[in-house]
């Protein structure tokens, strides 16, 4: 990436938050739940381009059986530029540090972007079962 994008191990506040999920189109929920989700998170990453947050990053869970990546969100002119794959490296190393064997980790996949999370070996559920998942093995 030949401009400068920071990443930084946070939580995004709940103003950073609602921009993001605005401008992808997810609109924003309530201010008092968000603090509150964001507060709980596991753990939390944010790309910064001009002190401004153009993406984030959250992990969410019980931080021993079940874990979810959440809110993989970049602002629309800043997509395609490997942002996401910074946010979702940053996920993957603490989970790789942290998860125990058989633990399951699972994501909801926007429409479209399946393929992305299959580079880190998610794999669709049957249509049954909606989402993605990832069971780490001993």
């Amino acid at each position: 990436m030949s401009e400068k994008y920071i990443l930084v191990e946070r939580s995004p506040t709940i103003k950073e938050y609602q921009k993001l999920r605005e401008a992808v189109g997810w609109g924003n929920v309530d201010f008092g739940a968000t603090e509150v989700g964001l507060h709980n998170s596991l753990f939390s990453v944010c790309v910064i381009y001009k002190n401004n947050v153009i993406g984030c990053g959250r992990l969410v869970g019980d931080d021993g059986i079940y874990f979810y990546i959440q809110d993989v969100i970049i602002l629309p002119e800043f997509q395609g530029k490997g942002i996401g794959k910074r946010i979702m490296d940053a996920i993957m190393d603490y989970l790789k540090a942290r998860v125990h064997p058989n633990a399951f980790v699972g994501l909801m996949a926007a429409k479209g972007v399946s393929k992305f999370y299959e580079r880190y070996n998610f794999m669709e559920r049957p249509a049954d079962a909606p989402g993605m998942f990832i069971r780490r093995k001993k």
